[in-house]
């Protein structure tokens, strides 16, 4: 029993970092550095707070108010809901992102061709930037931000999407980018560009990993292409010469077992310069090739 003037220590930040993280460990596996860190985006959240905050205030007591928003957070997490979509936000390349679930979540993995992309961009001159599939936007916005020289073009066949990817430029103040609906090229004309990049739906039909983590609660279209993986990259490589100008770049994203197939695909289409690179982990997880000058 708690009395007048009493703090019930089962409230306070100290409590819940030590009670609630082998709770996220237990329910989804989670690593429990990992597990903690969810849960200090969550009392941040509830708190509008710093994580600096939690660490020099380890005995504030939440009101009841705030408790029962934590304990909803802390259930749709135990539930599996990817954090991302409770939060509605996710950091990718240093921009803070909305996120809801009619996008997929901004990884780490993909900043990777973001990287590959800077590095093509002409510093001083003007470059016209196509991001196919565009989500939330991390890839156009996050280029979009570093190269503001660039043109950038995001298209996306989900209306949904583009409201989400159109809103974090808003946001981010980025005046260097724009959007249309298209599936892939279609309402893209005769345009072309310097550099196409993509991050397209590459896990196969029948991949166990869709009945796992978060990916059980991201659009399916934004994930499937067929039953290898690769039909939506085959189409895409198929028609991406008729919109890059001579010796422009084509850029995607893929699975971590599909780059070699993707080299194939680029190489029977005529690219030249085909190549992979490695991401942190040294998985081969972005593939490119140039279109002849």
């Amino acid at each position: 029993m708690t009395f007048p003037g009493q703090t019930d220590l089962s409230h306070t930040i100290q409590h819940i970092l030590a009670a609630d993280p082998p709770l996220l460990v237990s329910a989804l596996a989670l690593e429990a550095s990992s597990a903690r860190i969810e849960v200090q985006c969550l009392l941040q959240a509830v708190l509008h707070v710093q994580r600096v905050y939690l660490l020099a205030h380890p005995e504030r007591s939440l009101s009841d108010a705030e408790l029962s928003h934590y304990n909803g957070f802390l259930q749709r997490r135990l539930a599996g809901e990817p954090i991302a979509y409770i939060l509605g936000e996710r950091e990718f390349f240093g921009l803070n992102l909305k996120v809801t679930p009619a996008t997929l979540i901004p990884r780490p993995d993909t900043e990777l061709l973001v990287e590959l992309a800077v590095q093509r961009i002409p510093r001083h001159e003007p470059c016209k930037v196509l991001d196919l599939g565009t989500g939330t936007g991390a890839i156009a916005l996050a280029i979009a931000h570093a190269c503001p020289q660039a043109q950038v073009l995001a298209c996306d066949a989900s209306a949904a999407a583009l409201a989400v990817a159109t809103e974090n430029a808003r946001i981010l103040g980025l005046a260097n980018v724009s959007f249309v609906q298209s599936d892939w090229f279609a309402e893209l004309g005769a345009q072309q560009f310097a550099l196409i990049v993509t991050n397209p739906p590459y896990i196969a039909a029948d991949d166990s990993h869709l009945a796992q983590g978060d990916v059980r609660f991201e659009p399916i279209a934004a994930l499937v292409a067929g039953a290898d993986g690769l039909d939506d990259i085959r189409h895409i490589i198929l028609h991406a010469a008729s919109h890059l100008m001579p010796g422009g770049w084509l850029l995607l994203e893929h699975g971590y077992d599909q780059a070699a197939r993707v080299r194939s695909v680029l190489e029977g289409a005529k690219f030249e310069e085909v190549f992979s690179a490695r991401d942190l982990a040294g998985i081969e997880r972005a593939s490119g090739g140039r279109k002849a000058a």
